[in-house]
Parts: structure tokens; sequence; C-alpha cells
């Protein structure tokens, strides 16, 4: 039986190269970087010149801007409770939008327990956030502004930089999820005009459990974890030094063949949006059409049951998703889906595939070949498919 792998959003393939560039540090290399002997200095150089390769990948100005963390969720609460901590003196007010990942969005939650207010700026029905939102969202108690560089369920991309300098103008902090973005499309922290930005090692085919914070010089950060002086006070602990040559390795990759691999998944991922819509009906692709990852196609079919698509694609041996990795076990619909005005029937329907620098036509002509069955065979099993058609009340497709 065939395996094809389609989804990359939850997490790529380690590429053999960084595999081969980590092992020296799980063996010979092993010091403790914040030993003074020549073991620990030696993986402290290692440390430091990595520091150094993500700062220059991600067009930050210092090596110090850089802190390394243990996931994207780990980078984005710390720049959220990190900046929430340091700045409370100043004002209690956050900002972000409605379909953050859960990184984010739990964590404003969670602030709001703890005295914050935040307000959850809505987006259009492709998912896109309106800068004149956040901007009217402000007030003089405003310490933070956070919206993820591109959605990690339907791959629209936000104007982070259009926000980004109004933000600047009004010098409020501004912190970003690019999690979905570094090494699939360009990222670059001073074009981007932001203050934080999260980013994690597993997305760009380097390895789990390694991720970073950007911060801007000058912004101060409560850290999370106490106990040690590492990551100049801001992150306690032992640094993950085979994980950290990893990421910086898999960065350096994956932006010397950023623009290569961009053209080409892009094409597929047209070719395979083009053939679901046409093949399909009772069936809506879910975020922009253009302004979107170039391996993103999130679709919402009618009258099935997410989790009944996905179990029968990996019948067929396709690996999909139905939204955000972190989430996959819940039977709740996808606040994303939600927030862009899909009712919750059809957001259950919901089916992410995302491709990556492997992925064949080959493999796409595949699927379009076996989803059809599968779309046919779940239909038959609904009680509403052959029902009288009625409008949704909450969404624009016809049930």
């Amino acid at each position: 039986m065939k395996r094809i792998y389609l989804d990359h959003a939850a997490t790529t393939p380690m590429d053999p190269n960084v595999f081969e560039a980590m092992l020296p540090y799980f063996k010979d290399f092993f010091g403790n970087p914040s030993s003074i002997h020549s073991y620990g200095q030696e993986t402290r150089k290692a440390l430091e010149e990595a520091r150094a390769t993500v700062a220059r990948e991600i067009g930050a100005n210092d090596p110090r801007e850089i802190i390394f963390t243990g996931s994207g969720s780990e980078s984005d609460n710390l720049a959220l409770r990190g900046v929430a901590a340091a700045y409370r003196n100043r004002g209690n007010h956050i900002i972000t939008s409605a379909i953050e990942h859960h990184a984010v969005y739990d964590t404003c939650k969670s602030l709001e327990k703890e005295g914050f207010e935040v307000t959850y700026v809505p987006v259009d029905s492709a998912g896109i956030v309106n800068p004149d939102d956040l901007v009217s969202a402000l007030t003089d108690r405003t310490i933070l502004v956070s919206i993820m560089h591109a959605n990690n369920e339907v791959g629209t991309i936000q104007p982070i930089a259009a926000i980004g300098r109004l933000l600047r103008e009004r010098k409020v902090i501004f912190h970003t999820d690019a999690v979905q973005t570094v090494g699939t499309i360009p990222v670059n922290v001073s074009e981007l005009s932001v203050d934080l930005l999260s980013m994690a090692a597993h997305k760009f085919y380097g390895p789990k459990g390694v991720g970073a914070l950007y911060a801007r010089k000058g912004i101060k950060l409560e850290p999370l974890i106490y106990g040690g002086g590492q990551e100049r006070n801001r992150r306690a602990g032992t640094e993950n030094i085979a994980g950290i040559i990893g990421m910086a390795k898999a960065l350096t990759l994956a932006n010397a063949g950023l623009a290569e691999n961009q053209k080409r998944i892009t094409v597929l991922r047209d070719y395979l949006i083009d053939n679901v819509l046409s093949r399909f009906d009772h069936v809506r692709l879910n975020g922009d059409r253009t302004g979107r990852l170039p391996g993103n196609a999130n679709f919402s079919f009618e009258y099935i049951e997410g989790e009944s698509l996905l179990l029968n694609l990996d019948l067929k041996g396709i690996a999909a998703s139905s939204g955000s990795a972190c989430t996959s076990g819940s039977l709740e619909p996808s606040h994303v889906l939600l927030a862009m005005g899909i009712c919750h029937e059809i957001a259950h329907g919901s089916l992410r595939l995302t491709l990556g620098k492997s992925t064949t036509r080959e493999e796409i002509d595949y699927l379009l070949e076996v989803l059809p069955e599968i779309v046919a065979k779940l239909r038959a099993m609904s009680p509403l498919y052959n029902s009288e058609r009625k409008e949704c009340s909450t969404c624009t497709l016809t049930r």
C-alpha cells in the first residue's frame, strides 16, 4: 500500500543533513555550555554559532536577540507571559485575533483569569485580520498585540508588515507567531516590524523539542522558567545543544531552497485545490485563495465528519489532518473555522492537506483518485445528504 504524507503543517520529516549535523553533539561534544572547562567551552562555541545563524536567517540585528526554547508553544508563552509580567505596571490590555494557535489563544484566556483584559479582533471570511480593527482596539492600557503570521489550519497569511508599521508608530509591542512561516516563506523581522517572533524547528525539517523566540533588543521579558542564568537569564535550563545545532542547520537549508520549494509546492497546491473544487459538490476552500501558505489546502466537505474522512484516508495510506495537530483529539469544531463564519456542522467536515518539499504530482493524483470514493461512501451514510437542502443560518453554504 502507498504511504503518502500530507500533514507537513503538523510536523516535517527531519532532513538527513540536519541529523548528520546533530550527531556529534549527542556523543563527542557533550559538555555543559555553562561550564568553564574545555568540554563546556566547545559546546558554548557551537551554541553561539547556532544563535548567530538563526539571527542571520531571520534578519535579526544581534544574535543576543535569539532565545532558544523547547518549542514554538513555549516561545509563544514566553512572549505573551513575559511581556505581560514585565509591563504590567504600564497596562493590562492585550490584543490578539480570534484565530490564533492555541499556544497564544489559550495563554490569553489564562491571562484573563489573572486580571488582564484581552480583545480578540475578528477576521473576515478568508481568515484575514483588518489592521484598522487592531488600531481601533488600542487603548492607553494596551501593552501587547499578538497576531500570527500565517494560520496553521487554513494557511491564510496576515498583513504583518502593515500591522507592524502601525504599531511601531504607536509604540505598542508586537508579537507574531511565525511557526508556520519561518523556513516556508520569506521572514525578516526588520521588514515585518515585529518586536517578538516565535518559531519551531520541526516545522522546517529540523528536530522536535526545540524552538526559538526573537526578542528585539530593549524588549523586557520576565522568564517562564527560573533556576539558572541560561539564555541571558531569560530561560533557565541547560540548552538542548544537539537540537539547537539541528535547528540552525535546518533553517539554513530551508532558506537556501526556499524560493525553489515555494514555487514548486504552490503549483502542486493550486493543482490540488482546482481539482477538488471542480470534482466535488458541496465543498469549499477555507482561507484566502491565493494569499495562503504554499503547501496549505483546507477544505470543508458538507455531510461528512472530518474524523471519518481522516480515518478512511489513512486506510488508503494517506496522512492528513482536520486542523491543528495540537487539538486533533478534540471533538469540538475548529475555533478558526467558526471565527470565519462557518457553521458547526460544516466546520466538523474540514480536511487539511499540507504539502512539503518531498510531495509529488503522483501523490496528489493518488489522493484525487481515492478521495471521491471515500466522500461518496461517507455521504451515503449521512441522513442529511439526500434530504431537502436548507440555507445554513450561520454560513454561506447550503445544506
